[in-house]
């Protein structure tokens, strides 16, 4: 996935298209103002509804870190992730964040 907003039947609708994925790369960053960003980038939360409604086995936050893009702070979006997730009853392991440039085998 690259910048999008979230959306309650997008997701769903390509789960039921395409089925679940092993691997989802979700974007959680450049998401402030919401005013301003809801239509192109999702926030965490919004994030953490995408893994659920793809179903995914796991997801990969992407899109957060590298470059100043919006009004948020640099490490906020692995910590509002993890707020989230929480709050959905996601675990960590089901949807990490790595730092900019760590890798992850697959």
């Amino acid at each position: 996935m690259g910048d999008t907003g979230y959306d309650d039947t997008l997701f769903r609708q390509i789960r039921a298209r395409l089925g679940a994925p092993q691997l989802a790369c979700v974007p959680i960053g450049a998401y402030s103002p919401r005013w301003f960003m809801s239509s192109f980038h999702c926030d965490p939360a919004g994030a953490v509804c995408i893994h659920r409604d793809l179903e995914s086995q796991a997801s990969l936050a992407m899109h957060w870190g590298t470059w100043r893009l919006s009004d948020e702070g640099r490490d906020e979006p692995p910590l509002a992730l993890a707020a989230a997730r929480e709050k959905a009853g996601v675990a960590a392991d089901d949807f990490r964040v790595l730092a900019p440039g760590e890798s992850m085998a697959v």
